[in-house]
């Protein structure tokens, strides 16, 4: 009974180093960037996305729709959808500034605190003030919302040194918290159980602090920076804390007491800190113009985006009950905001058409596209034309090869067939255009086969130069060494008593002996940086 000849299956060539590391990748996703320029160029100060509530069953499209952006005496609400500008809150005094407008989860509500002192609730529907509170003497710089428990807890943090509680309805704070010996300029509730009684604040008196409104006005922990805290940031977990602490980032552990790591990644002042991939990642974003993502098993640098202003403020806006990332929102300086969005599915295929209409539309070829277009409708219904895609009462037959049959092939294989290896290896290596992956693929079954001397020998000169050319080309890719050392001492093996007779053979190998000697220092060099980093991390 005859064996079925199949074709040969091409060569599958081990990856290189990849260029780009999937953090790199998936950052680099966020395109369609869109600039956003404020009213009179006030720098954007605060950028801040609704917190996820614990029951994801209480997400609301008002609540996943908006997020907030802060600059000079105004707060705008965006789209999260369509990144447009849905409605302005300006209800502040001439002379004053708005500070950190913050959504509350449930999307109905708005908290901004001011240069006067005054802290504001505003209804994001209507912009109505619901609420004012003027018990802080200076500038208010944070206002939050309590992520989880009561909707009506929010606090507050001033250049007065005190950190407060508030709550909605009532007229008066519920808690205030005394010992900072400087401006507050950063704070945060604290995740997990009792978050609505645990705070932490950061301070130009180069501390931070624990607060729990429970045990009274005192702080519960502190901890002493070398410099002014810009940024805190607690992490899910709650036992972990970070703090922006000029151009460093200080891990804090807060079960232990005592730093954990510092983060030495940015050349100038980290302004602001935030989470993405669920909190698998972390966003710094400094007055160097940098924006750094830092994973947090080792507190590695995975990614990095570089601004044309200094960035004060970052937000990374999720989308869906599941919070995946969306936008990344970026205050700079300037007066500009950048926000990056990252497409997906059906949405990636939309804009690359979108994309593809528009620079037909610049460089006037519509009238191609149009027919390209319609050459591919078409023989996607000449397809499927005839095709029942019911399933049902339906056999379904699948061919075999017939007893004997050889599927149609290439002229190179019919030659490897037949054992004509040299006429193979010239058909493959004199094809046009010329394909890499069939030469190795040839090779490697020559040399299996114990035919490759066979190929190579009893050529002239005109034969045997693209054979070295080739050779020339490979020899550099660490991925095929064996392959090429094979060949090459091969051709020497069998060509070395006619050196010197043939110009231009001798000048090809000749090249390929300077090649395999750059190849060998190159190794040599990275065998020796390679040592030189294992000794540093073992050192570490």
């Amino acid at each position: 009974m005859a064996v079925p000849v199949e074709r040969m299956q091409p060569l599958k060539l081990p990856p290189g180093p990849a260029p780009l590391t999937t953090d790199q990748r998936y950052w680099r996703s966020f395109k369609s960037q869109q600039l956003v320029p404020t009213p009179h160029s006030s720098p954007v100060t605060h950028i801040s996305f609704p917190s996820a509530p614990s029951n994801p069953l209480a997400l609301t499209t008002a609540s996943t729709d908006t997020f907030a952006v802060t600059s000079g005496a105004r707060i705008q609400i965006f789209s999260s959808r369509t990144r447009r500008l849905l409605r302005a809150i300006t209800r502040f005094g001439p002379d004053d500034h708005a500070y950190s407008g913050s959504i509350r989860r449930d999307g109905r509500v708005l908290i901004a605190g001011s240069e006067s002192g005054a802290i504001q609730a505003f209804d994001i529907n209507s912009r109505a003030i619901l609420k004012t509170w003027r018990e802080h003497k200076q500038p208010v710089w944070v206002t939050k919302w309590c992520p989880q428990g009561d909707l009506t807890a929010a606090m507050s943090c001033s250049d007065d040194r005190t950190v407060r509680l508030w709550d909605l309805p009532s007229e008066e704070s519920q808690w205030t918290g005394v010992g900072h010996g400087d401006y507050v300029r950063c704070g945060e509730f604290m995740p997990g159980q009792g978050s609505g009684n645990l705070l932490v604040s950061g301070s130009y008196d180069q501390t931070v602090r624990l607060w729990d409104s429970r045990a009274g006005a005192k702080a519960a922990m502190i901890f002493q920076h070398a410099s002014t805290v810009e940024s805190v940031l607690p992490m899910p977990g709650g036992t972990t804390l970070l703090a922006a602490v000029d151009n460093q980032i200080n891990v804090l552990d807060l079960v232990a007491a005592k730093p954990l790591e510092r983060l030495q990644n940015h050349q100038k002042t980290v302004t602001s800190l935030c989470l993405a991939s669920n909190g698998t990642r972390v966003l710094s974003g400094a007055l160097d113009g940098h924006v750094k993502v830092f994973e947090t098993m080792n507190w590695s640098v995975v990614a990095g985006l570089k601004y044309s202003s200094p960035v004060l403020s970052l937000c990374v806006v999720g989308a869906g009950v599941s919070r995946e990332d969306r936008h990344l929102a970026v205050g700079l300086h300037s007066g500009v905001m950048s926000i990056r969005t990252r497409l997906s599915g059906q949405q990636k295929v939309q804009a690359r058409e979108k994309e593809k209409e528009i620079k037909a539309l610049i460089e006037g070829t519509t009238e191609q596209l149009d027919r390209k277009k319609s050459k591919r409708r078409k023989k996607q219904e000449r397809i499927l034309r005839g095709k029942d895609f019911t399933g049902e009462g339906v056999d379904i037959v699948i061919d075999g090869n017939s007893r004997g049959k050889v599927k149609k092939g290439t002229p190179w294989e019919k030659a490897l067939r037949e054992g004509r290896y040299a006429s193979a290896l010239d058909l493959v290596i004199n094809a046009q255009p010329h394909s890499k992956q069939n030469t190795l693929t040839l090779i490697t079954a020559l040399r299996h086969r114990s035919a490759l001397r066979t190929a190579l020998k009893g050529r002239n000169e005109e034969e045997l130069e693209p054979i070295l050319k080739w050779l020339n080309k490979i020899v550099k890719d660490p991925r095929h060494i064996k392959l090429t050392s094979d060949v090459g001492f091969l051709i020497l093996d069998l060509y070395a008593q006619h050196l010197g007779e043939a110009p231009m053979i001798d000048k090809l190998v000749k090249k390929l002996h300077t090649a395999v000697r750059s190849s060998a220092e190159y190794s040599q060099q990275a065998h020796s940086t390679l040592g030189m980093l294992d000794l540093l991390t073992a050192g570490t």
